[in-house]
């Protein structure tokens, strides 16, 4: 009994089965099998995820197994109406190794490179919002060629899928994604038509697929609109895309939205969107603890995980094998990152990590792992021809040991986003922020005086719930005191779920809103320029991107340490590490040093007088890096 018991239990702890019990009349009980790849199913997903039921013979491994199963096991016993749980366990450990016999089969098919996989559809993808939604598209599609769909095209006309990842931050990039569905929807409903004169050249009607933010948060409402949608899915399930597309094919609607304390996405390689860029985002964490009382994203992100130090690693450094030179770090809340994976300490009772001087936070870190600065420490030493940026933080997660790594490593780009919302500590207590405006202004300082030149970007809330003039006049005056390098200025725009939703009034008129949003970008502008014209004269090192689009034959532009955007006549000019005295014209790629001649409040244009490396410009020997 007891070696039966385990044979069963053996089964049901098979990573990518599911143990499905069918009633056959009144007194027969069979056991099917669905085998699933493993690359495509989450844990949650299998666990909790409902999945309508489909007619067998659309299943062909379950099919053959459940045949193979039926045809071995042994005949009930006469004297019985219903079969014991011996009989029961009994027929279950006679398909334990019948199922570990198929499990090896699939893992061994799902190993078949992509190429010698006939595309099953063409994909479009549109993205919307922020950097972590682009890196998430590289992450879908990704999924989407291992399991055999490699083609993407570059209009939604040419495609059998269409994919559109959304952001539910505000309002307003709701309402564009409504927009770009209605236009799907007339490609999928039309069809025929668009074919016929030349519109679409599809071979069937494309599925559209909405992912991200706006999928979690609205979930059925976007399927129930007029068969406009075929799948929803949320940002922690695209392994289950291939499946939730099969769903269309039999006649469903494909929805998982299932929010994970667990997925990273660590595993997968993301397919790069822009294949010959320099540049590239590197997820690191996902999900945000905060619960700001304005935001949607913990209710669409979930709640924050880490990826492992040494997945991240590994990454870059190949991506550093394929020309990347800049890599931005991503994450709701980048560094509140918290590796637990390897060795962590408990944290004691009452107490919490250290966070920046006079900021608290709601919640309370119960493992502490390798913190942001160790992840930074690792990246840094180990890739020392790597330049490396980060976003988007939280002012509270800023200990004074990772300021003072980001001033010793010369490839720690000098810029941080710091985003204060409101200049107004009332309004700030109830946006839940966790700091006072006299506490952010102390940051700065602190910022400034250990991090010199460092630039600075922030975000700001125009007309939260209840803000009077006094209160907005506060929000100008941090904007003039402060003096940002870039600011993102929004008006507020009141999200489904939060507990300003919960708990507040949006009372502000849309109107005030927009003339407080107009006066708080004419307060930005007074004071940008200063930061750009700061740095006149200097010799700024920058990576080159790309051709200028305002004047594409005969300037190249980059971002400099700081991120500001640097333009530049391609000229040839000396080459630093060349053996003999030669000259030639700076490629994207390459790292060039800019003497800055013009500033506007927006860019930079200079003359370039070499190109170099990374450590060269900064004089740090390659072994001392390393070291």
């Amino acid at each position: 009994m007891t070696a039966s018991l385990s044979s069963l239990s053996s089964i049901l702890n098979q990573p990518h089965c599911s143990l499905l019990l069918k009633l056959h009349g009144r007194c027969r009980f069979s056991l099917s099998f669905r085998l699933l790849s493993p690359k495509f199913e989450s844990p949650l997903s299998r666990c909790f995820h409902h999945r309508s039921p489909r007619p067998l013979q659309r299943r062909s491994s379950s099919l053959e197994f459940s045949r193979s199963f039926s045809a071995s096991q042994p005949p009930l016993p006469s004297n019985s109406e219903t079969p014991s749980l011996q009989h029961f366990i009994a027929q279950a450990a006679l398909a334990s190794s019948e199922a570990q016999q198929d499990f090896s089969m699939i893992k061994m098919s799902s190993h078949v490179p992509a190429s010698e996989v006939s595309s099953r559809g063409r994909i479009y993808h549109e993205t919307y919002g922020c950097q972590m939604n682009i890196n998430d598209m590289e992450i879908v599609l990704s999924i989407m060629k291992y399991a055999g769909y490699s083609e993407t095209v570059d209009v939604p006309e040419s495609a059998e899928i269409i994919f559109i990842n959304t952001c539910a931050i505000r309002d307003n990039a709701e309402q564009k994604v409504w927009q770009r569905l209605n236009y799907f929807w007339f490609l999928k409903r039309h069809w025929k038509s668009n074919v016929a004169i030349g519109r679409s050249n599809s071979v069937r009607p494309p599925k559209v697929v909405v992912l991200g933010c706006m999928a979690e948060r609205l979930k059925d409402k976007i399927l129930d609109v007029d068969k406009m949608v075929d799948v929803v899915c949320g940002p922690d399930a695209y392994r289950d895309l291939p499946r939730l597309l099969e769903e269309v094919d039999y006649g469903q609607k494909g929805i998982n939205t299932l929010l994970s304390l667990e997925e990273t996405y660590a595993d997968i390689s993301p397919v790069r969107i822009s294949k010959n860029s320099v540049t590239a985002f590197v997820s690191v964490m996902r999900g945000c603890n905060n619960m700001c009382s304005f935001c949607i994203v913990p209710f669409t992100r979930g709640r924050e995980r880490s990826r492992s130090v040494e997945s991240i690693v590994r990454e870059v450094a190949e991506l550093s094998k394929e020309g990347v030179k800049e890599v931005t770090l991503l994450g709701q809340n980048v560094n509140s990152y918290n590796d637990t994976s390897g060795d962590e300490t408990e944290v004691e009772p009452g107490s919490n990590w250290r966070l920046s001087e006079g900021f608290s936070s709601m919640c309370k870190v119960k493992k502490m792992g390798l913190r942001f600065s160790d992840l930074l420490d690792r990246l840094s030493r180990e890739i020392p021809e790597m330049r490396f940026r980060y976003t988007s933080p939280h002012p509270k997660d800023f200990p004074d040991e990772f300021l003072y790594l980001m001033r010793d490593r010369h490839n720690i780009c000098k810029y941080i986003h710091l985003p204060a919302q409101s200049g107004n500590s009332k309004v700030l207590e109830r946006m839940r922020r966790g700091y006072t405006r006299e506490a952010y202004l102390d940051l700065v300082q602190k910022i400034r005086r250990i991090v010199p030149d460092v630039g600075i970007s922030s975000d700001f809330i125009c007309g939260f719930c209840g803000e009077t003039e006094e209160e907005h006049k506060d929000t100008l005056s941090l904007v003039r005191a402060v003096g940002y390098d870039m600011a993102y200025m929004f008006a507020y725009s009141m999200r489904e779920k939060t507990h300003a939703n919960r708990n507040y009034s949006d009372d502000v008129p849309e109107g005030v809103k927009q003339r407080r949003l107009t006066e708080l970008i004419e307060a930005f502008r007074e004071t940008t320029g200063k930061c750009y014209d700061s740095q006149l004269g200097s010799v700024q090192l920058v990576l080159v991107e790309g051709p200028n689009k305002r004047a594409p034959d005969t300037e190249l532009m980059g971002k400099s340490d700081r991120g500001h955007r640097v333009s530049f006549i391609n000229v040839p000019v000396p080459q630093q590490d060349c053996n003999s005295n030669c000259a030639r014209k700076p490629v994207v790629g390459d790292y060039v040093e800019v003497r800055i001649t013009k500033s506007t409040r927006a860019s930079l244009f200079g003359e370039t007088l070499a190109i170099t490396k990374l450590s060269s410009f900064y004089n740090v020997e390659y072994e001392e890096a390393l070291a």
